[in-house]
């Protein structure tokens, strides 16, 4: 079952740019450009019944494994005589075409079809075209392979047969590989097949060198000659593991420099490894995580229970081959010795790590360390410009306010950004003349309080997090959530991900800290916003005005004064008991985390004003008495012990403001309880409860309910019959459950957007399905139904539609073509599916169609005009 996982980037890109560009989050882990849809990057064109199991599957799973896109043809049986136009297509979008010229190679007409494309393509488009002659002599292939073209002659054309001709002296003459050499009938030569094989993969990553590079931008400021200081350094003859080490403050685009040197070096190796987001990445998932990635770069997964199986896997698998590897990150010389060793690497390996602290680079005995400084005075005014007017120079009235302005922030290409971007939004005659205290604070005491509230938000508690369920705890407090997040991003104070979630540059993330530290240095206790680290708890406080005061006491006791807003106790609370009198000054609380602890005492009255509590590993028990949050908006209780009959459902239903329930991997949770009280709900999570067997009536009273999860539920097998009036209900899923049907009629649901049925157990399509004027995607994967029904075309807004391994599907209808919304068309592993209607030519908007797996041997004459 799926589970979302947070990326970040260390550093921003900077480029002259007229918008803001961000990591490309979607990138695998390396970062490397991959190519899209049934774009290939290798063509294998061989005679089946010669190599299919043997050298061509020998070949194929080789530069799969290594990483590569390869098409290969499956389909033994071929009907009619023309060669198809996916086919065609495959060849023509591929970077490089292998032809494996065996002995019946030229019998097969389809064989000849498409080597004399890819001659083709390599004349009008440079294609690479690397024949492998199997067991043939590329000297003879025009008198012996030619006579199998004889035979074809008959039922062909005289053009056909003379560019197959010509195609086979072409490919004679190209520089490929012999199997065998044969002198006078005899073998002379034979290269084993394992050692052709690597052969052919090694000369595919050079050739393929372009496509494995990390992606940067395209124009970036001074780069080139960094790039070239630190290659100068570098002595082609030393006999060793070359260490690279770059190191900067951060934000100041250290990784953006490593990787462009990254891939200057790259075509040199055919071994490469990209760790991104070391610091990261430990924090969060320890030093075998780093471990793994590295040793699975090598084109196959690894399992490394401890770190010294890590150490040792990589020096075993590395011990002989000449790598390139890229350490983002580390700020920590003791991870590197689980790491990197300078005799763990074939000679001529490079390895290049990115770093703040320079003592990690002295540590690791770096042979070359390149310190990475603040741009220039004329740099940092193209990059502010282009943020602040969108062009390379400011404005005649504003050049002297310009310099000004960027001779304060000192060449940090993050403060130009978000300065630029600041200047820009507000288009003031005015612009800050003060230096820029730390180099960002500037904009962060521009906002509006409730600006404010929410990025000191979004940087102690919600980086990585959907923007959705902050927002409900922001619109309750009346911070204005749509202006503060919308003022946040044009300041490039923050970023939205592609899935909606909250990003934050490292660099502002610790700019808060700052802002606290800076109200009195000397006596921690007398700021506003105070963060405790301890082995029991973490704790944020999140509030504006100056001089509140924290106590604490000891790790089991906690004490804390009004002005404190948020609370963190994260998982160092897991079988802790806090009392009453531990909140009782806690009047002003927000936000309050808790995993795995549980609560004691009289709490009447206590926590009025707390709108988040997140409770994951709630314990069965319940012995806390008046436990009344009437003003809660977001609750979450995933992955708790509770039951139905959970003492705490009784007190909880008095927060009737409650926007979000989460329930998710409460196993013990084998029906929901009534959930009648809660009248403003709008999403509801009840998603991996694989014990569930039944959902309460109440649901169905629930009007405002927006989004409903019950995905993973494997013994539900009904909706209530109230669904019918969740009339604003927008996202529907319930995939991998045991539901037959969804009793829902014409006149509802004319708001949802996303329905997901992935893998349940509908064997037809719901009636309603055409009603739902709103759709945009529609996701069937796994479902055993025979055909899509007429009225799909009725639903103008649907973007996307996912029927993967529908393997009883045998009909797409023709009112399909009246979708002229659709951009993804997603058949793939339909495996009785035969032929797509005429009508597919009509889909203006269609980029991605995948028919991969079906029995379509012909795509209709209009695919076209797609």
């Amino acid at each position: 079952m799926k589970r979302k996982e947070r990326t970040h980037s260390e550093d921003p890109i900077y480029e002259v740019s007229s918008s803001s560009t961000t990591p490309h989050v979607g990138d695998y882990e390396g970062g490397t450009k991959r190519p899209n849809g049934n774009d290939y990057e290798v063509f294998l064109s061989f005679r089946g019944k010669d190599t299919r199991k043997g050298f061509t599957d020998y070949l194929y799973t080789s530069l799969v494994d290594t990483g590569i896109h390869v098409f290969r043809d499956d389909n033994e049986l071929r009907v009619g005589e023309e060669i198809g136009t996916e086919l065609l297509y495959n060849i023509a979008q591929s970077t490089i075409s292998i032809p494996i010229i065996s002995e019946n190679y030229a019998s097969s007409k389809w064989c000849l079809h498409e080597l004399a494309q890819m001659l083709k393509c390599k004349r009008s488009k440079g294609q690479i075209v690397l024949p492998i002659f199997y067991k043939v002599q590329p000297s003879h292939l025009k008198r012996g392979l030619g006579d199998a073209i004889n035979a074809h002659k008959e039922n062909l054309n005289e053009m056909v047969v003379k560019e197959w001709e010509e195609a086979l002296k072409e490919v004679g003459s190209l520089k490929g590989w012999e199997s065998e050499k044969i002198e006078n009938g005899f073998s002379t030569k034979s290269l084993h097949e394992g050692a052709l094989v690597k052969i052919v993969v090694t000369k595919v990553l050079s050739e393929l060198k372009g496509t494995f590079q990390l992606i940067v931008p395209q124009q970036l400021i001074g780069i080139d000659n960094r790039i070239e200081d630190i290659i100068s350094m570098i002595d082609a003859k030393f006999n060793g593991t070359w260490i690279i080490g770059i190191y900067g403050m951060g934000g100041i685009g250290k990784t953006t420099l490593a990787k462009s040197l990254y891939n200057k070096f790259s075509g040199q190796f055919e071994y490469r490894s990209f760790v991104a987001d070391c610091r990261e990445a430990y924090q969060h998932e320890g030093i075998k995580c780093l471990q793994k990635q590295l040793i699975s770069s090598l084109g196959s997964p690894c399992n490394v229970s401890n770190v010294d199986e890590g150490i040792y896997l990589i020096k075993s698998r590395f011990a002989h081959k000449k790598a390139l590897i890229f350490l983002d990150d580390i700020d920590d010389s003791a991870h590197l010795k689980y790491l990197v060793d300078r005799g763990w690497f074939k000679a001529g390996s490079i390895v290049i790590i990115t770093t703040r602290n320079k003592d990690v680079l002295g540590q690791a005995s770096a042979y070359h360390m390149y310190q990475l400084n603040e741009f220039s005075l004329n740099q940092s005014l193209i990059l502010f410009s282009r943020y602040a007017f969108q062009k390379d120079s400011p404005p005649s009235d504003y050049e002297d306010i310009s310099r000004d302005v960027v001779s304060t922030t000192r060449g940090l290409p993050l403060a130009l950004e978000v300065i630029g971007s600041f200047l820009c939004r507000k288009r003031e005659n005015k612009v800050p003349h003060e230096k820029v205290q730390e180099k960002l604070k500037i904009s962060y005491e521009a906002l509006d309080y409730e600006e404010q509230q929410i990025f000191l938000d979004i940087a102690c508690l919600f980086i990585g997090s959907c923007k959705q369920n902050p927002t409900y705890m922001w619109d309750a407090c009346d911070f204005f959530p749509k202006k503060g997040i919308e003022v946040l991003s044009l300041m490039s104070l923050i970023k939205i991900g592609k899935n909606g979630e909250l990003l934050m540059h490292d660099q502002l993330r610790d700019l808060r800290r700052e802002i606290v530290r800076l109200e009195n240095p000397n006596e921690p206790q007398e700021r506003s916003r105070f963060k405790l680290k301890s082995m029991h708890f973490i704790l944020y406080q999140l509030v504006s005005s100056h001089h509140s005061k924290l106590m604490v006491h000891n790790v089991s006791k906690l004490q804390g004064t009004k002005k404190i807003e948020a609370l963190s106790l994260g998982k160092c609370s897991k079988g802790k008991r806090y009392t009453s009198q531990q909140f009782k000054e806690l009047t002003n609380l927000r936000f309050l985390q808790v995993d795995g602890a549980n609560f004691t005492g009289e709490f009447q009255s206590l926590l009025p004003k707390l709108r988040w509590l997140q409770w994951k590993e709630c314990p069965s028990d319940f012995t806390v008495t008046n436990f009344h949050l009437k003003k809660l908006v977001v609750l979450d209780l995933s992955n708790s012990a509770i039951s139905k009959d959970w003492g705490g459902w009784v007190p909880l239903k008095k927060a009737t403001k409650l926007k979000v329930l989460n329930l998710t991997d409460c196993q013990s949770l084998k029906r929901t309880p009534d959930l009648s009280t809660f009248k403003r709900l709008e999403i509801l999570n009840l998603a991996f409860c694989e014990n569930r067997e039944e959902l309460h009536p109440s649901i169905g009273d629930i009007k405002t309910l927006v989004s409903l999860d019950v995905n993973g539920c494997e013994k539900l097998e009904e909706l209530p019959i109230g669904i019918s009036r969740m009339v604003e209900l927008r996202d529907l899923d319930i995939q991998d459950t045991n539901i037959q049907d969804i009793p829902i009629s014409s006149d509802c649901l004319m708001k949802l957007q996303c329905l997901s049925l992935l893998h349940c157990k509908l064997s037809r399509l719901p009636e309603f399905l055409g009603s739902l004027v709103s759709l945009t995607e529609l996701d069937i994967r796994g479902l055993a139904i025979e055909e899509l029904p007429e009225s799909i075309g009725t639903i103008k807004e649907l973007k996307v539609i996912i029927a993967y391994d529908c393997l009883d599907l045998v009909h797409i209808p023709s009112s399909i073509g009246n979708l002229a919304s659709l951009q993804r068309l997603d058949l793939g592993g339909c495996r009785s599916l035969t032929e797509i209607p005429d009508s597919i030519g009509n889909l203006a908007s269609l980029v991605k169609l995948n028919l991969g797996g079906t029995l379509i041997t012909k795509l209709p004459e209009s695919i076209g005009n797609l």
